[in-house]
């Protein structure tokens, strides 16, 4: 039975489902995430496809933005929907968990119907926030102790209890608890974090086997690969991750503070390592010519808070390569932010005026630049799609991120 949280006129895409007192599953209730495979570049290892998910299909190579705290931030959902185009959002364990808190989330029926997102959703476990609390937590095989970035309360995060918090919020993706070690690590220090790493593996699957799916959909666990920087660990935990058959793999612990070259080569190693049939997610990368190097080495999913942040801090990002808007040479040009690629926003409003709202810091100059940088990402990813299709995606790239890197 289908039950409409708010009229249409206030909220067209919030409806909640319910799950029927009986035990036999509910009509909508789909398969778990698939992924089908839908073009592999001839000249790099660059690929399409689509993964399908309860709240929607997701055609690769995607974009996701970062909705930390269940926003992106000074972004409207509707802003993601028709401007930006999003396909999938993130949100973030550590900080729902402290706030709204669970009892909210639980009570609106998950985070998507708390924010409306009707699309899918991406829930981090939080992992990377603890660790970097270097200060305030303690990390043991039972999980990570830390105090609370609000009010400096104590938390325990454990393997079984992060599945728990995810399972409440309510991704249709959610991703194994890790510790993500620092740049640089000792070789001791990143090998027993990754064997740390892969126990708690097997306790979130252990934890998700014996807990139903929340709010009739699926929820679908993404382990983690770690090893730092040394080849030998990044083999083994590609290797022990894609034995476990997940729905899809990531690929963590690097932009970190690696030279970018770096980055470059464990992400391709991973990439040669986890299965060709499941969608591959690089964490936390990065700026366009990053994400286009690491689509030509088989990555298939990217987040990053560089578009919004960037964004907010005067930082645009365009097809004909980066701006700071803040510089005075902006001060009379009224051409468009960016009339190369399809986004009302970025095509309506000048370079002038929006330099004008940073200036002033006016709040509306946050959003459009942070809706700009986020639209620019989207079509970028699937401007990539288009060249992997047509065959010719190695040319169009190396000329891209030659544009794209030039300081205007």
């Amino acid at each position: 039975m289908l039950l409409t949280r708010f009229s249409a006129k206030t909220n067209p895409f919030s409806i909640l489902y319910l799950q029927p007192a009986c035990t036999m599953q509910p009509e909508f209730y789909m398969a778990a995430l698939s992924f089908t495979l839908q073009h592999t570049d001839t000249a790099t290892k660059a690929r399409t496809g689509k993964i399908q998910t309860d709240h929607g299909g997701i055609l690769t190579p995607v974009f996701m933005p970062v909705g930390t705290a269940g926003s992106v931030k000074t972004v409207t959902q509707q802003q993601l929907l028709n401007d930006v185009k999003a396909q999938i959002i993130l949100g973030n364990t550590y900080h729902l968990y402290l706030r709204p808190g669970l009892e909210t989330l639980e009570a609106a029926g998950g985070l998507h119907q708390f924010n409306g997102w009707p699309k899918p959703i991406l829930t981090d476990s939080g992992g990377y926030q603890v660790f970097s609390l270097a200060n305030n937590r303690k990390i043991n095989e039972e999980g990570v102790i830390f105090q609370s970035h609000i009010d400096g309360s104590k938390h325990l995060f454990t393997p079984e209890k992060v599945m728990d918090i995810q399972r409440v919020i309510g991704g249709d993706i959610i991703m194994a608890f890790d510790e993500c070690p620092p740049h640089p690590s000792e070789y001791n220090y990143a090998k027993k974090s990754m064997e740390l790493t892969h126990r708690w593996l097997d306790r979130c699957i252990g934890r998700l086997n014996e807990t139903p799916d929340k709010y009739g959909y699926s929820q679908n666990l993404f382990p983690i690969v770690q090893g730092s920087t040394y080849k030998d660990l990044r083999t083994a935990s590609a290797e022990f991750i894609a034995s476990k058959n997940a729905a899809g793999n990531a690929i963590g612990g690097l932009s970190v503070g690696e030279p970018t070259e770096m980055m470059y080569e464990y992400t391709g190693l991973c990439c040669d390592i986890l299965p060709a049939q499941k969608p591959r997610y690089l964490m936390g990368v990065g700026t366009p010519w990053n994400i286009l190097e690491c689509i030509a080495l088989g990555v298939d999913m990217f987040d990053c808070v560089m578009p919004t942040r960037n964004g907010r801090n005067a930082m645009l990002f365009t097809t004909k390569g980066v701006i700071n808007i803040d510089n005075k040479k902006w001060e009379r040009d009224f051409s468009p932010v960016d009339d190369g690629f399809d986004c009302e926003i970025s095509n309506y409003y000048s370079k002038a005026y929006l330099r004008h709202l940073i200036k002033a810091k006016e709040m509306l100059g946050l959003t459009i630049a942070s809706v700009h940088n986020l639209a620019f990402y989207l079509w970028l990813v699937t401007e990539a799609r288009k060249h992997i299709e047509a065959g010719d995606f190695a040319g169009w790239k190396n000329e891209m991120v030659q544009v794209l890197q030039q300081r205007l």
